[in-house]
């Protein structure tokens, strides 16, 4: 018991020692005006990014550091209790876009600032023998305070992160439903969006795994590699967009790994705003489709699976066949079409097509160049020549008004 006691003891010496007199707390409070006037003309003198606050910032930042000062005055004159409360008596007034606008470190730069002010003007407010004791209890102080602040912006970034899901969210189904340039560019400069141009879209299955360190993993490096990023989780799939990527269409392959099994299908980019709906449902559709080919690369482009789109019932992957594939060999010249169609009827034969068109097979040969020059499209290679096989498909059904 005895070492109890000297413990106790000694704790009550401890306070002894550091409460403060009842005439420092009284100059303390009749300083709270000076300090607050001498800590905001500090602020404007000494931050160059607060002389660049929009007005009703720097009202908010003003009340906060008033607030603080006369907060730290109350706590004073009680050190023995916590300063727990300092989160929601300092920064209660602080409106929520205040973190959106000023930085974490900002604001404890700020405080800083607060802290300095205070201490110069300690020698003014109490007498030498209490001065180190009240030097003390600003810095406790302004310790719990930046951990307050801390603590407010991570609230705010967890408020504001939920939030922006949900205005994501709204956006895609805006994407996905095709609303008109004027609504969706509304909605996109909700979320801060700036690009105009030069958007693509993937598509794929949403990790097992937790959707919220999902999106935020693929947040980050899209971040590295995209002025403009969305991200929203539908389901078994999710969506990305991105504009101005720098990644070439070699390079989304670092985007799968964040994906889970099965294909990631990337759109064709969308030269505006207004295309981007139809560069959604490409994607979409891809997505859909792309597991009648079992073989495809992943990522793989929509535009690659046309035929599964187009036998999925995809419309514009139909039209993109008809008018990009079909109709140019049509107009073209050489017989482009003829020699196609014998080449692909006869097995891919060179030497069958020249016998069945009474033609040398180096004249096969050059036509069959010249439709991989016309369409993008190489008839020697068995991927392609099936996406050929089908545009006929799909231009003879067109030609006999199916």
């Amino acid at each position: 018991m005895v070492p109890e006691t000297e413990s106790i003891a000694a704790a009550r010496a401890r306070a002894a020692r550091t409460a403060p007199s009842a005439e420092t707390v009284k100059r303390l409070k009749n300083h709270i005006g000076v300090l607050s006037t001498t800590a905001l003309k500090y602020l404007d003198q000494q931050l160059p990014w607060y002389r660049s606050l929009e007005p009703n910032e720097r009202a908010a930042l003003g009340l906060i550091a008033q607030k603080g000062i006369s907060t730290f005055v109350t706590w004073y004159e009680d050190p023995s209790s916590t300063p727990s409360w300092v989160v929601t008596d300092v920064f209660g007034a602080a409106p929520t876009e205040l973190t959106r606008s000023i930085s974490l470190q900002k604001a404890l730069g700020l405080l800083r600032t607060i802290v300095e002010v205070v201490e110069s003007q300690v020698p003014d407010i109490a007498p030498e023998k209490e001065q180190a004791a009240l030097r003390e209890a600003v810095l406790r102080y302004s310790r719990e305070v930046a951990f307050a602040a801390a603590d407010v912006y991570a609230r705010a970034a967890e408020t504001r992160g939920a939030w922006d899901s949900r205005l994501e969210a709204h956006v895609v189904d805006a994407v996905l439903h095709g609303e008109g340039h004027d609504s969706l560019s509304s909605r996109l400069a909700a979320i801060g969006w700036k690009s105009q141009s030069n958007i693509r879209i993937l598509v794929g299955a949403t990790p097992g795994s937790n959707s919220v360190s999902f999106v935020s993993a693929i947040r980050r490096l899209a971040t590295r590699y995209a002025r403009d990023s969305l991200v929203s989780v539908l389901g078994d799939r999710s969506v990305l967009m991105l504009s101005d990527t720098k990644f070439e269409e070699a390079d989304l392959g670092r985007l799968a790994r964040f994906f889970g099994p099965g294909p990631l299908v990337y759109s064709p980019l969308a030269a505006t705003v207004t295309d981007m709906p139809q560069a959604a449902q490409a994607a979409i559709a891809g997505y859909a489709a792309a597991c009648a080919w079992p073989q495809a690369p992943n990522p793989v482009g929509a535009d690659d699976l046309w035929p599964e789109r187009a036998f999925n019932g995809d419309e514009l992957a139909r039209t993109a066949l008809l008018e990009r594939v079909y109709r140019p060999l049509q107009q073209a010249s050489n017989g482009l079409l003829e020699t196609l169609s014998s080449y692909l009827a006869l097995g891919h034969s060179l030497e069958g097509t020249a016998r069945g068109l009474f033609v040398h097979a180096n004249t096969v040969r050059y036509r069959l160049k010249r439709v991989s020059e016309v369409t993008g499209w190489d008839p020697l290679s068995p991927r392609d020549a099936f996406v050929l096989q089908s545009a006929l498909v799909v231009g003879r059904l067109a030609d006999s008004g199916q």
